[in-house]
């Protein structure tokens, strides 16, 4: 298998973790006896684990101190264990806390690692390549509720089990793999220094493209993280049927077509153009979705379908603007350290998104409607740009 697909192949097995509790959500409500809103906590969990992760990684330079695919190796490992105790020792959100927490520092060594090794493959194509990655994530995060919709008889356990035994596959192939001949230091480039990566916001291009990153995630991972809630409360589906199951896999996963689509496009147009075309589509979902309440529900389907297809297409976009812009010996930790702050910015979003949307029902997307415009605007130095 050529380099970039094993990658890619592998970020779709080892992301599968992150949002493997997510799947099981109805059954933790009624057999923990918890509120629709904790699922945001453990949600939640993952992301300060994430956070947390991507700063070790970043501010030590551990990123770019060792080689990715051995981090790469090592954090899925961990992260499938982690996973693995969530499903057959929590029993409660105080044992479950935790555990997420740990998938979620595990995952820090997996999502920008495998974009590190995208780049040291092929990084005179790293766009189009990240956006096969990226668009791997977006499925590795509705494949949850894939495998519960193929196993609906099966027990949640068992489900995210599933997720465990992929992320030991990705690590046996990226540690089979080994990092790609590009991105060597150069000769006379600084030393690692411990915090060197804060550098990298006086940069104008990487803090445009980071702005740009920061709007995107306010959105992306709130909308990922209440899509089943929003097909609920859109009167498409109703809690614990293969229809709601299906129709989250499709929306969340739909967003993997989005990402390639983008790569492809950025080929013509460039990275930038394509991630703001992609920050107005999905603004103009979250502003146009609240009214919908009286469309037939095939057309409410297809806004939602619209919506997860674009709003994840950018995503790979600001990582190939951002990679390209950080002194090449950093990269790692550049990235790293610019996904700590994104991932930071979702914890609030996933919050108030989840602890809200009961009162607000569809009105919810109006909450995620700042994140893609401050998006544009933040990106705007660089779209304005002719391609390239």
């Amino acid at each position: 298998m050529p380099p970039v697909a094993t990658i890619v192949f592998a970020q779709l097995l080892g992301t599968s973790l992150w949002f493997s509790a997510n799947s099981a959500a109805d059954d933790l409500v009624r057999s923990w006896q918890i509120q629709p809103a904790d699922i945001g906590t453990l949600t939640n969990a993952v992301q300060l684990g994430f956070i947390l992760g991507t700063l070790v990684f970043s501010l030590s330079g551990l990123a770019d101190r060792f080689p990715a695919s051995r981090i790469f190796a090592v954090c899925a490992l961990l992260g499938a264990a982690s996973n693995a105790a969530f499903a057959l020792l929590a029993d409660d959100l105080a044992s479950g806390i935790p555990l997420r927490f740990a998938v979620g520092f595990c995952l820090a060594g997996v999502y920008p690692l495998g974009m590190k090794l995208v780049v040291t493959w092929v990084p005179e194509r790293a766009g189009a390549a990240l956006a096969w990655l990226v668009g791997m994530l977006t499925l590795g995060t509705a494949l949850p509720h894939g495998i519960r919709l193929a196993g609906s008889g099966l027990s949640w356990q068992l489900a995210i089990l599933v997720s465990s035994a992929l992320a030991l596959l990705a690590a046996a192939l990226i540690f089979r793999l080994g990092d790609g001949p590009h991105l060597a230091r150069r000769h006379g480039a600084p030393p690692l220094r411990l915090g060197r990566v804060l550098y990298t916001f006086s940069i104008p291009a990487f803090r445009a493209s980071a702005f740009g990153y920061f709007g995107h995630q306010w959105e992306l991972y709130a909308f990922w993280t209440i899509a089943p809630a929003l097909i609920i409360a859109g009167g498409l589906a109703v809690p614990g049927t293969a229809s709601l199951s299906g129709l989250a896999f499709a929306t969340v996963g739909i967003g993997a077509l989005g990402c390639v689509a983008g790569g492809f496009l950025s080929q013509r147009i460039g990275s930038a153009r394509v991630a703001a075309l992609a920050l107005a589509t999905s603004a103009l979902c979250c502003a146009v979705f609240p009214f919908t309440s009286a469309w037939p529900d095939w057309l409410r389907i297809g806004l939602l379908l619209l919506w997860g297809f674009s709003v994840v297409a950018d995503s790979p976009h600001f990582s190939a603007l951002s990679a390209r812009a950080a002194p090449p010996e950093i990269v790692g930790s550049a990235l790293a350290f610019q996904n700590a702050i994104g991932f930071a910015i979702t914890m609030a979003s996933i919050h108030l998104a989840t602890q809200w949307i009961g009162n607000w029902g569809l009105s919810i997307a109006w909450l995620l409607l700042p994140g893609p415009m401050l998006g544009l605007l933040g990106l705007f130095p660089l779209w304005r740009r002719p391609a390239g």
